[in-house]
């Protein structure tokens, strides 16, 4: 399966970029995963959307068409989301906007919401709400909360303390749930069942 983890903060050097690539180091290690994406929304900033991005003018399919295709190929997802003000970043519910054209469909994803402090709910609540209706992204039951990100993750080999250890042993569990739903939704989309065609909306 190849696995897509998209960075949810525009902010350069970001405490979820961080997290994201330790995301990506796991996922490129498992037997399950022949390859990886890594969208970083810090690197990749896009515009705010507008009514001509689904028709893919020429701006925006130079822009969005190499995003569209390596989600297109991707058979889950991570989603690392910090918590703003109690919010998801404004570039991250953008690009959801974008994902019209099935990228997301019928697909699982795991949500890593990351917070400095000790919050971090919002974004999971939000998220789970309203970021899969037309998308069609499939958000499996579990989910990861990081608090007090500046102080885990820092050494990819190895934890700095209990608690590293035990959000890095959460991380391979939940990982390892998103894989098995990324194999049987691979089912599910093959089935014939799934008509974006003439359902591309969510009610």
């Amino acid at each position: 399966m190849k696995l897509a983890v998209i960075s949810g903060s525009h902010r350069n050097g970001s405490e979820s970029g961080k997290v994201a690539r330790y995301v990506q180091q796991q996922l490129t290690a498992s037997a399950d995963v022949s390859s990886t994406y890594a969208l970083d929304l810090a690197d990749n900033p896009l515009p705010l959307w507008d009514p001509e991005a689904p028709q893919l003018t020429d701006k925006w399919a130079r822009l969005w068409s190499p995003i569209s295709a390596e989600l297109t190929a991707s058979d889950a997802f991570v989603i690392v989301a910090p918590e703003w003000a109690g919010m998801v970043p404004a570039g991250l519910k953008n690009f959801f906007l974008f994902c019209t054209r099935g990228e997301l469909a019928h697909k699982p994803a795991l949500i890593i919401a990351v917070s400095a402090g000790a919050g971090g709910a919002y974004p999971i609540a939000e998220l789970r709400m309203s970021s899969y209706k037309n998308s069609y992204l499939c958000y499996i039951p579990d989910h990861v909360i990081v608090r007090n990100v500046r102080g885990l993750l820092n050494d990819p080999a190895a934890p700095q303390s209990p608690d590293d250890e035990r959000i890095r042993e959460r991380l391979r569990y939940a990982l390892g749930v998103l894989l098995q739903y990324g194999k049987a939704l691979q089912q599910v989309r093959a089935s014939g069942a799934i008509d974006l065609p003439r359902y591309p909306f969510g009610m």
